[in-house]
């Protein structure tokens, strides 16, 4: 299986295994996130991670804020478990009806560093926004959510229908044709993939690629959209995954 950092157009990034992306998932999909070495160890096995390299990359995750240990049980960070919800909303996302109103943030805060700014477009993007110009950012209100109370202080938050038709706006605003290739090409990717580590690659591409699905209402998407695909395996997967966590913890 191809596991670089770079792909054509429609072909998904497969990152490298390694012990801190197994233990890291290992949590994620744990309730509550959190385990014991012992399992944590039993748990990378299939994937070919012997104990002594998961154990040192726990004590560089703990040194890195990313886990939190007490005694022999280690816990995802805050700033992970926000990974955590992230994950579980790309996975099921929570729409309501789509009346034909659209969700319109205007930035309006002044004098912010080049950091400041990509953190805040970063922001935007991961709430499932699109900028159609520079500082004004559109998406369908179809999303159960609200924005986040301290954007309050630098963008403006309203509901609007623009004079473009919706469809033709959803297409400049995301690449729908591409993203939809990419999760067919995962689709294919995952039923392919033979043994642990190659399908844990895969899945974590399949994860990393539903965070970036805007999540439009089915009337704005094309013909045959492989998200609620790609979704439902992932999510299968990950049950897969808790389960054998929990299957190895019970033979303690």
């Amino acid at each position: 299986m191809r596991t670089n950092q770079t792909a054509e157009a429609g072909e998904p990034v497969l990152r490298p295994l390694s012990a801190r992306s197994v233990v890291l998932s290992l949590l994620l999909g744990s309730d509550p996130p959190e385990l014991p070495v012992r399992d944590l160890v039993r748990g990378v096995e299939p994937f070919g991670v012997g104990g002594s390299t998961v154990r040192a990359a726990l004590s560089r995750m703990v040194a890195a804020g990313d886990l939190h240990r007490a005694d022999t049980v280690y816990r995802l960070s805050d700033r992970l478990l926000e990974r955590r919800r992230r994950q579980d909303e790309a996975v099921r996302p929570r729409t309501r009806a789509w009346d034909g109103d659209w969700e319109m943030a205007v930035i309006t805060a002044t004098g912010r560093g080049p950091a400041e700014r990509a953190e805040l477009r970063a922001r935007l993007a991961a709430l499932r926004l699109a900028e159609v110009r520079e500082g004004v950012w559109l998406r369908p209100a179809n999303l159960a959510r609200p924005l986040p109370a301290d954007l309050g202080p630098v963008a403006q938050h309203w509901t609007a229908r623009p004079a473009t038709p919706a469809r033709e706006l959803a297409g400049t605003l995301w690449p729908l044709d591409d993203w939809a290739r990419t999760a067919r090409t995962l689709l294919a990717r995952i039923g392919e993939a033979d043994g642990p580590a190659d399908r844990f690659t895969v899945f974590a591409a399949a994860v990393r690629h539903l965070l970036a699905d805007p999540v439009l209402p089915p009337a704005l998407l094309p013909a045959d959209w492989p998200g609620a695909s790609l979704r439902a395996a992932y999510a299968g997967y990950r049950r897969e995954m808790t389960d054998q966590v929990r299957a190895r913890a019970g033979r303690e």
